[in-house]
């Protein structure tokens, strides 16, 4: 019976020492890994080969990881939904929420623990892949729910939806982690630094007035459902 094939990792870091020490640690736990210094060799490897996991450094020679993140989520193919691991040596908290906002799955500042690494490279890994895919206009479409990034607009089979900046913010959180059950906790915690006033204790009056926007019923939510006793999720399936 064969062995199950190594995961494979694809680090993005011009930082060779770094990249030497993290791909040593992640083989020696069973992992294979592919490196590359720059954001053109991460996009040549990434059409190259089809790995499981992108880490990504935010500062490297030849662009930033957020332009390479949000244009990567911007692909029109299964290279889209590859989860990412942003790595940041910034101490603003600005910085680890656009990269979220930009189609980040988790970050990991600077210095860190490669035993921490490990197992959020691990955790990663194992999440199902993204339904949503924007196109190169920057929309996420779900069926007749279209949610245009650049013109931060939202339409309803054609009608523009009027969301503040706020929920627009939201919707934009949950809609790029569809399927995933997100806690007030793990909201506030995307969210923070956006400057939402007191959104400890307005999470529930945003989504309800987000669904007042976007849902054929609000009182029978279909896009933004809630899980009882563990948050909100926003659907897969849409028409």
């Amino acid at each position: 019976m064969e062995s199950a094939s190594p995961s494979q990792v694809l680090l993005v870091d011009d930082d060779q020492r770094l990249c030497s020490m993290v791909s040593d640690y992640l083989q020696h736990n069973g992992m294979s890994v592919l490196l590359a210094g720059s954001g053109a060799q991460a996009l040549t490897e990434l059409d190259r080969s089809a790995p499981q996991l992108l880490i990504l450094d935010l500062m490297l020679p030849d662009t930033d990881g957020l332009a390479l993140c949000r244009s990567i989520r911007a692909r029109n193919d299964d290279r889209a939904s590859v989860p990412i691991l942003m790595l940041t040596a910034k101490g603003d908290a600005m910085d680890r929420v656009i990269g979220l906002e930009m189609g980040a799955d988790d970050y990991l500042p600077k210095p860190f623990e490669p035993r921490e690494l490990l197992a959020r490279a691990r955790a990663l890994m194992r999440r199902p892949a993204l339904a949503v895919r924007a196109t190169d206009d920057g929309m996420l479409s779900f069926g007749r729910l279209v949610i245009d990034l650049h013109a931060r607009e939202v339409r309803v089979s054609g009608q523009r939806r009027m969301l503040t900046s706020h929920q627009f913010d939201l919707l934009v959180l949950l809609a790029q982690r569809p399927g995933r059950v997100l806690s007030r906790d793990q909201i506030m915690q995307l969210m923070r630094g956006s400057s939402l006033e007191a959104f400890d204790r307005s999470i529930d009056v945003h989504i309800a007035r987000i669904r007042s926007m976007i849902e054929d019923d609000p009182r029978d939510p279909r896009r933004i459902q809630t899980v009882r006793g563990a948050g909100y999720v926003f659907a897969k399936s849409q028409h």
